[in-house]
């Protein structure tokens, strides 16, 4: 019988009922309880999942700690789908309570290394250090974390094998990004990167369920039973059966449009602009240093705790201090200084040059754009944005090659950008963007930015 002394439940609105071990745990065992409410992975509910569109889009109040006990879900749900093909393709396979727990434990510290703001801390701060979330994450994991992980025997429905214990190091490289050269692992844990790595992954399959529920986008916005269904490990990797391919196009074209109607709305963009002004010229008082070198300052540093500091700015002794606090109770005001007057996508199919086009970097867009301007308006202050999406497969790079298609006809494995349905998709956009104070000079603003993406962009009006 199922031992219920063991185990804890949350509800979440996206998967109903959420389950996870609760101690004690007999001969000291680790519960994931402990893991969930260590101040590592606490902290994360003092960070909102969507950066700044929980400023544009009222609901969307959610954070990181309600995604990764989402994604922890997702992980067991995709080993139960999965461990049986990965046993049938790999050797050397651990026990299904090991593969399980390992996933379950990778999908809850996936995201223990973000900051305020989540990935805008990684362009601003993190950066200036050589660092992402991911590298940091992965110090928190093999450093403190990593003796609870080391402790955990079982899953709320599984156990490991004797003998078996949880490597944190294991834990770290499957939520790292795939580095261009990086130590070999063995066959199995290469494939079951591909659920954190790739088209369709634990993470981003719980972040669209969540962000559209949240959002107000929509309640169901893909078929995750199917997704599930048909996928499959076959030794070339993960591999989605051809039955299950209308199920991944809507999955890929729904996780787009989230990005072109929420994550790049054109007002979330504009306080993400006004942020940066603030951030930068506040980073020496906000933190001050490498957060390798300050790990438990780093930890105490979220979106509540700098939010409470630059609101006391305002009657701060310094004078700098002041005019920056002004700045950011403006910001907190929603009294931001960019408002978008010209917009253009531009799609890029597979062969059409990307880099080193002047949609490729924003100073090379803004260069381009002052020039296309007539001579007395050049030095208008502007910002631009290039907002980019990637919509198919990797070809390129070492995260490329991830999943895979069964087609039953020929019976074979393929590269899954090689079907027809996938050949249809755009494999990137770009959505370009030009700001100003006021919209005085927006005929001439959206006249150069034609004449700048010329044949194949659209006047994207679903975001006006």
């Amino acid at each position: 019988m199922r031992d219920f002394r063991h185990e804890g439940l949350t509800h979440d609105p996206i998967h109903g009922y959420i389950a996870f071990t609760s101690g004690p745990l007999p001969g000291g065992e680790t519960s994931e309880r402990e893991l969930i409410d260590h101040p590592w992975v606490q902290r994360l509910r003092q960070i909102h999942q969507l950066q700044t569109a929980w400023w544009v889009f009222p609901t969307a109040e959610h954070t990181r700690f309600q995604h990764v006990l989402g994604v922890m879900h997702l992980a067991a749900r995709a080993a139960e789908a999965l461990y049986e093909s990965l046993a049938e393709t790999c050797a050397d396979v651990p026990s299904r309570g090991y593969v399980e727990a390992l996933l379950r434990v990778a999908g809850l510290l996936h995201d223990v290394g973000h900051g305020p703001f989540g990935h805008f801390l990684d362009e601003h701060l993190l950066r200036d250090y050589g660092l992402t979330h991911e590298t940091l994450g992965r110090r928190i994991i093999v450093g403190e974390l990593a003796s609870l992980i080391c402790g955990i025997r079982r899953t709320p429905t599984h156990r490991l094998d004797p003998g078996e214990q949880l490597d944190p190091e294991q834990v770290a490289w499957l939520v790292v990004r795939p580095a261009a050269s990086e130590q070999s692992q063995p066959d199995w844990l290469r494939m079951l990167r591909s659920l954190f790595c790739g088209l369709y992954t634990v993470d981003n399959m719980d972040f669209v369920l969540r962000d559209a529920y949240m959002s107000g986008y929509n309640t169901r916005v893909f078929d995750l039973e199917r997704l599930l269904h048909y996928s499959f490990f076959s030794p070339a990797g993960l591999t989605i059966h051809n039955r299950g391919l209308p199920a991944l196009v809507r999955f890929i074209g729904v996780r787009a449009e989230l990005f072109r109607s929420v994550y790049f709305h054109r007002t979330v963009r504009a306080i993400d602009l006004s942020l940066a002004d603030l951030f930068v010229a506040s980073k020496r008082w906000l933190f001050p240093g490498n957060p390798l070198d300050m790990l438990d300052a780093y930890r105490r540093f979220t979106e509540w705790s700098l939010l409470v500091d630059v609101a006391r700015w305002p009657e701060s002794a310094d004078r700098q201090q002041r005019e920056l606090g002004a700045g950011w109770a403006r910001l907190l005001a929603r009294d931001h200084a960019w408002k978008m007057v010209a917009e253009r996508t531009i799609f890029f199919e597979p062969g059409r040059g990307e880099q080193g086009s002047i949609f490729s970097r924003q100073d090379f867009f803004l260069a381009a754009l002052r020039d296309a301007l007539p001579a007395a308006l050049r030095e208008l202050p502007l910002r631009v944005d290039l907002a980019r999406h990637i919509h198919r497969p990797g070809t390129q790079g070492p995260a490329a090659g991830q999943n895979f298609l069964y087609d039953p006809g020929p019976d074979v494995v393929r590269a899954l950008a090689d079907h027809e349905l996938l050949r249809q998709i755009p494999q990137a956009y770009r959505i370009c963007r030009v700001y100003a104070h006021d919209d005085t000079h927006r005929g001439e603003l959206s006249a150069a930015l034609e004449t700048l993406a010329g044949p194949g962009s659209s006047d994207d009006r679903t975001n006006m």
